[in-house]
């Protein structure tokens, strides 16, 4: 079956969707996107994606007067793609639009919009044995609260993660973790929930937030700090949390175990609270 996509207002199959070349994603990577991930049809913290999307668009200045309509796009994509009852993800991308090139933001252009669904299982294998990941310098730019669709950087560093046979790359900048490829990072030492504060070197993650609030409603300590390299292998448990990741356990970076080489127990119990709020 010939997917069903959505652009600039129209539901057309996949293989018969246009887009300019002159399209400024395409010529500068200027848009921003999201992702949405539906357990069984439901939409898991949609508002909080829109809000991130919101903010992603406001700070690179594009004004897009479409946000309202995206849950009801969504929703005809999972109907149209036969995905309305399965566990499945919805892509949205905004662009500045369709210009001649120039280096600076035109004025007065319609935003382009592309949205597609596709199937987002869980990965259950991996929750349950944990992963492995590789070590590497952050090369990202300054800006990586804003959730661009300039990944050229993430996708050298994942490509080299797959080709090593590792889960997910682990990102260093100024001697200090930031986070992965395309996941956030959370460790554990002592019981306690270690991330690395928001800044404009992360992003501000959906699941990392949703982790959060389990630990403020479980009574699970949270510190929001800086920590290096070696004080990452020194953890007691490490996990990675995303959208697509959801709550995936780090069992080795690079040649070191984590703990015992198996995912940890709060890293369970964290699974199983987030498991509750998406099942």
């Amino acid at each position: 079956m010939t997917r069903v996509v959505y652009l600039n207002d129209n539901f057309v199959k996949e293989n018969e969707a246009c887009l300019s070349p002159n399209d400024r994603g395409f010529i500068f990577a200027d848009g921003v996107y999201e992702v949405t991930k539906y357990y069984k049809g439901k939409a898991f913290r949609m508002n909080d994606h829109i809000e991130r999307l919101k903010r992603s668009l406001n700070e690179i200045g594009i004004h897009f007067e479409g946000i309202d309509k995206l849950e009801s796009i969504s929703a005809e994509l999972l109907k149209r793609n036969k995905l309305a009852d399965e566990d499945a993800g919805v892509y949205w991308q905004i662009t500045r639009g369709v210009h001649q090139r120039v280096h600076h933001f035109p004025k007065d252009i319609q935003p382009t919009l592309y949205a597609f669904a596709q199937a987002l299982p869980s990965a259950t294998e991996k929750l349950q044995k944990g992963i492995k990941t590789i070590l590497r310098e952050d090369i990202r730019w300054q800006r990586c609260d804003i959730k661009s669709i300039s990944l050229l950087p993430n996708t050298m560093l994942y490509n080299e993660t797959v080709e090593k046979g590792a889960g997910e790359c682990i990102l260093i900048r100024d001697g200090f973790v930031t986070e992965a490829t395309h996941s956030s990072l959370i460790a554990v030492k002592n019981g306690i929930l270690i991330t690395r504060p928001l800044s404009n070197l992360i992003l501000p993650g959906i699941t990392r937030k949703v982790v959060m609030e389990l630990g403020a409603t479980h009574q699970i300590p949270v510190e929001e700090r800086l920590f290096s390299k070696e004080e990452l292998l020194d953890m007691d448990e490490v996990f990675i949390c995303g959208t697509g990741s959801e709550i995936m356990p780090v069992v080795q970076i690079e040649d070191h175990s984590i703990g015992d080489g198996v995912p940890g127990q709060l890293t369970r119990n964290i699974q199983q609270l987030f498991t509750e709020l998406t099942r």
